[in-house]
Parts: C-alpha cells; structure tokens; sequence
C-alpha cells in the first residue's frame, strides 16, 4: 500500500505553453507540473543546444588544470583513482582516454568493493607511491580521504581530488579539491555526476578556445552512462550530457559501448535512458559488485572488437550472477521474515545476516523498501565488522539518521534516500535500538508514496500518445518517466506468466480496453482478481516483437478504487507500534479508534472468515472485503481471535493463511490480552 498524490495542474498555463512552443497538450501538462512552466525554463528544458557554464567557476579548477598539465609536460607518472560503479567506471576511462590523446603518462586504478571498499586506502597509495606515480588524481571519490592524502602527501605524491558526494567539515589537504558541493564554490549547477565533474575538468583543461561541441561528440556517451546510472538529476548540464549521450550511443563505433549493447539485446532498437539504466549500467555495475571493475574500465576504452565482446560477456555472467546471489539472499530473508514477523513492523526494516555479498546488499535493501514500504538496512556480519547498505522513503532522510546513531559505527555515508556503513558486530543490537529511537523522534508516522503526474481517461492510450512523450526525454531522476493514473478500471482477466512471477491483467472502462503488465507481482501474493475495480499508476512504453510495435501499459503501483491507503496505512503504522511497545505519539491520540474493534467488527469478520473457510489472503484485501475496515483494527480482531483460538493464522511476509477452528464453548472477546491491553492504552491516551 502507498499513498497516491496526483500533482495539480494549471490547465490555462499548460496550454499557453503548448500553443507557445507548438508541443503536444500532454507534454505542456507534464511540464507545467513539474514546475517547468516559464517560457523560458521550457525553452531551456526542450533544448537541444550544447550549453555548459564556465568550468573555471567551480572551485579549485583552476589548481586542478595547472597541476595536471605540468605533470603531462613533465612527463610526469599519474594514476586516476577511480571507483567500481557505473558512475567511478565512465569517470576513469573518460579521464584515461581525454590523457592518453595530450601524451600523458597515465594509468588507472579500481579498488576492490570486497577487498578494499570504496576510496582511497593506506594499502592501495602506498602501492602507488612505490610504483613511481606522482601524480594521483581521484575521481567519484576523495572528499573524505584526509589521512589518506596526508599518506600521499608525506611519500611526495601529490593529489587532485574529483568528487560530487558530501563534502565533510575538514577536506583533504590536497593540491586541488574540486567539487561542487563544497561550500565555497561558486558554481551555479550543482548536481553533477562524477563523470559530470570529470568532463567539465576535460573542458577546463582544453583552455579558453575549447571546442566543447567536440568534446561532447568525443565523450558524451561514457558520460551519459554514468550520469544516468549515478541516478542524478537530469536536469540542466546533466541533461545535456544524457541527451547527446544517449543519440551518440545509439550511432556508437565505439567498440566497447557496442559490445554492452550486443550483450544485453539492446544493439538493434532506439535506446532510451531507461535502457540504459536497466540493460546496461547494471552490466557496468555488476563488474564493481563482483570483481571486473577494471574490466569495465577497459571495455570503454578498447579498440578491439573481439575483446570488447569477450569483456562484456563477462559482465553479462557477472550480472547473471549478481542476480543469483540477490535471490538467494532474499530466500533467506524471506525466511527471516516468516519466522519473525516483528521484521517489518519495526519503523525501520534491519535485516542482518552472515557473509552477505557486500555488492548486491544495496539492491536488496531498495527492493524490500519498496516492497514493503518502509525505509531499509541490510547487514553483512562479517566475523566481528559488520558491513550495512540502506535505502529509505521519500521524506525520511536515512543519512540524518545513522549520523544521528554514529556513535555506533566505524565508517558511514550516504545521502537522504541511501547510505552505506560499517561498524562492529556486538553493535548491531544497540545500534536498531538507537536508530528506532531516532525514528520515534520524529513524531511523524513517514508514509511511502506513489506520485501520479496526471489522471488519463483510458480512451486516449494509444502507440501516439508514446510517440509525444518522446520530447520530454531523457527521463530520469530529476525528470522521472511519466506516471498516469487510470481510474476505475475493471479487471476482466489475469493471466500469470513466467511460472507466476508476472502478471498480465485486461482491464476495461467505457469501452476502452486494454493490456496492463504487472511485473515482478508474484502469484502468490497479487491480491487482485476478476471483477475488482482497481485504479492503476501506469508508465507507458512502447513494445517491438515481429517488426511490429504495441502499446505497453505497466502497472507500478494497484489499489482498489476508493480505498483510502493513507487510512490504512496510518492504521498499521499505529498497530505496528503498539505491537512493539513502542510510544504512540500524543498527536495520534485521535487514531486510536482505528485500532479498537467493536463487538460488531468481530461479528463481521468471524463471519465473512466462516463462509470463505480456510484461506490465503493479504490484510489489504481482506480489508476491502470487509468493507474498508481499517487495516489497524482489523488485525487487531485476528490477534484477539487468535488469542480466544477462535481461529490460527500464519503469517507470511505479505499474506496470512487463516483457518477458522472449531469452537463449542462460549467466547469472552473482551478477554482478548491485546484488547485489554489497548483498552488500558486508550484511557491513558486520554
């Protein structure tokens, strides 16, 4: 369940904007509600001009350029630092190949995610150092590395730090510090990449006369594929490097770029930078989780066409792997849950487990967020250190949180929506205490939510209505893939696909209908059925099979129509917490009553349970069975009938199997411990 929010929309202002720029109404539609609404912020969205600020105004560039260019007309040793995700990868190959074309003496180096983790460490510079490198320049790396720099500093190796992540207090007392996000930098646009930063270097450094349409022709496709994968904000120059990027990727000769198309089946159709972020970043990525990061390095750089295919299949088994490991992790999660069923009702979803591959934690911890939606840490007990990744919900920054709790921990990072950190495993207990805390702090109950860009009638989806939306892309975070609500839509049929792991739903309203794909909504646990009326947040897309072209509608989100999630959720957060022993907040003092059931709720339920008999369902729609009881109270009557063993119930992580027992004596239902208990609640509430 999430809550939907349907953005507001100046109809006058949209289609002044339409007739203005001559864009179909939709297209006025989505950019009026995504604040882009001035003549001249849609003149700057819909360009296609080449246009970056003045790279010189990003502090320290101008050390940055200066030390790098003595070191290549010295003939100096310099190694690029680089980093093992798509966005570290694209940075140290763009960097690598802009060097080797001015005669540089250059080389690179990917630590190990395993063996060295991310940025800079002792071992690796000292290895550097002893190898005659002089000059060391880092890139999507670096800000926090004082000590090491101080390392390169004492051995008389000098650095250039490249970065975009958070700056800390203290920076590293290196030669050149360029990052945007520093505090005394001047720049106006400060969302780039590392990539991003690396090219607006690579301009720098070709001086005043740059030729940056050159430039962009030149790189633009390893430094799309970072940006993109990075998942920063493709607005302004970013948005520049992923649209030329993207049309230079899809007329590429490079061989490596080529070689990753071929591999994930992308080589013969129209890329979009949705492709890019699912077919071939996770490739990239999949290099740094498993251990081929240099290879991913060297397949963007080859020249050779055999090799270049050679490396990318090897990424491709490394990706086939990752996700092999990601589904036996979550197996064993699954299990964690079943057995202990307080998993996901604590505030914040931790999970830990044993030798977990560090690589693929990050994915699992984004795709239980999203299951469940509640903000997320995995952790890998590794001996006596613990290694965690997390993701969060919009609205709930986990980055403030662990800093919050960081006196648990060894090593921390992030931002809002996701964070990384170690600490010792005897402080994994007392850490969750404290994070669950700082949670209950907020006196806010943070809801996941599902943002909906505008309501369709169903009539108007057709292949044409794709085709315009082209003009907005590339889509991206900062610019999401448009997302329609269809309401009141009936399901006429679902088809399960892929042994279950699909579903595909025919859904109808007024005459129109049409074919919604429901991927990764399993079987066992898809609520919906024939007959249901159900409104739909849909992306649309379109679909090649046999040279021909379909409309495709892909649900992302489902609710029953009507059903207030925002009620319900709120019901459950307060059960959760309630279950917990943890303290409702005053200010939901008035929520109380949506989880006290009356004897009349018992009645309804116990009977609608009687006629269906044994059964297998979600707490949702049972709900909406029962008239939207809300989910709160509801579960509150299966514990008290449990309790009173007038029925069992097994609770799986998204479904509970119900068996109605067999009773002959007389039941008190006020003798239920969790209602006496909520009784006592209720009046010390009041």
């Amino acid at each position: 369940m999430k809550v939907w929010s349907v953005a507001q929309l100046n109809k006058d202002r949209a289609l002044k904007l339409s007739e203005q720029f001559g864009i179909p109404m939709i297209c006025a539609a989505l950019l009026d509600v995504r604040g882009i609404n001035t003549y001249e912020a849609v003149e700057k969205f819909l360009s296609s001009d080449v246009s970056f600020d003045n790279p010189f105004e990003i502090k320290d560039m101008d050390k940055a350029v200066n030390r790098i260019l003595s070191a290549v007309e010295n003939g100096e040793k310099i190694c690029i630092y680089g980093d093992y995700d798509a966005d570290g990868v694209s940075a140290t190959a763009l960097l690598m190949q802009y060097l080797e074309t001015i005669g540089a003496d250059v080389s690179f180096y990917i630590p190990s995610r395993a063996d060295e983790g991310y940025g800079l460490n002792i071992e690796a510079v000292n290895t550097l150092a002893d190898n005659g490198v002089e000059l060391l320049i880092t890139v999507d790396n670096g800000i926090s590395a004082y000590n090491e720099v101080e390392l390169c500093n004492s051995l008389g190796v000098d650095v250039v730090i490249t970065d975009h992540h958070t700056v800390p207090e203290v920076i590293p007392n290196a030669v050149a510090v360029v990052n945007p996000h520093r505090p005394d930098c001047k720049s106006k646009f400060k969302e780039l990449s590392g990539v991003g930063v690396v090219f607006k270097l690579v301009i720098a450094m070709e001086g005043d006369y740059a030729d940056v349409d050159m430039l962009v022709e030149e790189y633009a496709d390893i430094a799309a594929i970072g940006t993109i994968g990075d998942i920063v904000s493709l607005t302004d120059e970013n948005r520049t490097i992923a649209k030329h990027g993207i049309r230079k990727i899809n007329d590429s000769d490079r061989a490596g770029v080529i070689a990753l198309l071929k591999a994930s089946g992308c080589y013969e159709k129209e890329l979009t930078s949705t492709d890019i972020s699912f077919s071939v970043v996770p490739r990239i990525n999949a290099g740094g989780r498993l251990g081929l990061s240099s290879k991913s390095v060297e397949l963007l750089l080859t020249d050779n066409e055999d090799y270049a295919l050679s490396i990318a299949s090897n990424l491709s088994e490394d990706n086939a792997e990752r996700q092999k490991i990601e589904q036996d992790i979550l197996k064993e999660i699954d299990f964690k849950i079943r057995e202990n069923p307080d998993l996901i009702r604590n505030p914040i979803i931790i999970i830990d487990g044993e030798n977990w591959h560090q690589g693929v934690i990050g994915i699992i911890a984004a795709k239980i967020k999203s299951l469940f939606g509640k903000a997320c840490i995995i952790i890998s007990k590794e001996g006596e250190i613990a290694r965690a990744s997390g993701r969060s919900i919009e609205g709930f920054a986990l980055n403030d949180a662990i800093f919050a709790c960081s006196e648990y921990l060894e090593h921390f990072g992030g931002h809002a929506m996701a964070v990384g950190f170690s600490l010792k495993t005897e402080n994994i207990h007392a850490f969750k205490q404290a994070l669950f805390a700082y949670y209950d702090s907020q006196d806010t109950l943070f809801l996941p939510t599902v943002k909906i860009d505008c309501k369709l009638n169903p009539a108007l989806l057709n292949l044409e209505l794709v085709d315009s939306l082209s003009v907005l892309e590339p889509f991206g975070a900062g610019n999401p893939s448009p997302l329609f609500g269809l309401y009141n839509m009936q399901i006429t049929d679902v088809k399960a696909l892929s042994n279950g792991k699909h579903q595909r739903l025919t859904v109808t309203r007024g005459g129109a209908v049409h074919t919604v794909m429901c991927f990764g909504m399993p079987s066992d646990i898809f609520p919906y059925t024939k007959g249901d009326t159900v409104d739909l947040a849909v992306s649309l897309d379109k679909n090649f099979y046999k040279n021909n072209i379909y409309l495709s509608i892909i649900a992302r989100d489902i609710r029953y129509s009507g059903y207030d999630t925002e009620r319900h959720l709120k019901s459950m957060r307060l059960y959760d917490r309630f279950v917990l022993d943890r303290d409702l907040p005053q200010k939901y003092a008035k929520y109380f009553p949506m989880l006290i059931p009356e004897r009349e709720d018992f009645a309804v339920v116990y009977r609608y349970l009687k006629s269906v008999g044994n059964v297998e369902i979600s707490l949702e729609t049972l709900s909406y069975r029962l008239g939207s009881m809300p989910c709160g109270k509801l579960r509150t009557c299966l514990d008290a009938m449990a309790e009173l063993s007038l029925i069992s119930f097994f609770e799986g992580p998204k479904t509970l199997k119900i068996t109605v027992l067999d009773v002959t004596r007389k039941v008190d239902i006020e003798s239920a411990p969790i209602l006496m208990k909520l009784r006592e609640a209720e009046k010390c509430q009041k």
